[in-house]
């Protein structure tokens, strides 16, 4: 893996006036300042997320091939997603390992904050046996393969029981 910094999560906040201690009404939480402004995040994904054609997120859902039951259902979640989903880019069922991918799976982009924020919570209750792997898609400078073991590792989400990757692909990239 490629030592990387992090930039301070407060970039461009550093002059803001200190933060209420008053708690909300659950006792719990904090109230936080309202600006009477959206973050810009609601509309667009962040850079360096690809807010182009390539789409800020994939969703690769894993299923066992060699388990009759994962893969029925698998192909049915598939269709469904087409059906319930038709702006989403949907590729193929793999029925074998691709890829890094280390079991068959079939994989789905996200364009926007709204179809990232509608697909993903419908994914965790429709996803039943099988795994996901969600991780961003950046347009960063550098190298491809670099970026994209980045992308498929340190920035990536699980949903489900998380699988090995073969990242050694990556390093052939440029």
């Amino acid at each position: 893996m490629v030592n990387i910094t992090y930039p301070s999560p407060l970039a461009g906040y550093e002059n803001s006036p200190p933060l209420p201690e008053e708690k909300a009404e659950d006792g719990k939480s904090y109230k936080n300042p309202q600006t009477g402004v959206l973050s810009s995040a609601y509309e667009k994904f962040p850079e360096p997320l690809d807010n182009g054609r390539r789409g800020g997120f994939d969703v690769h859902v894993y299923y066992l091939q060699s388990n009759e039951s994962q893969t029925k259902y698998a192909q049915e979640l598939w269709e469904r997603i087409r059906r319930e989903f038709p702006e989403l880019r949907i590729y193929r069922v793999w029925d074998r390992p691709i890829g890094p991918h280390p079991v068959a799976m079939f994989e789905v982009n996200v364009h926007t904050p709204a179809q990232f924020g509608a697909f993903i919570p419908w994914l965790a209750v429709w996803r039943g046996p099988l795994s996901a792997l969600i991780h961003p898609n950046t347009t960063e400078e550098g190298s491809h393969g670099e970026i994209e073991e980045r992308n498929h590792t340190e920035r990536a989400t699980w949903m489900g029981e998380r699988f090995p990757l073969d990242t050694s692909l990556f390093k052939n990239l440029k």
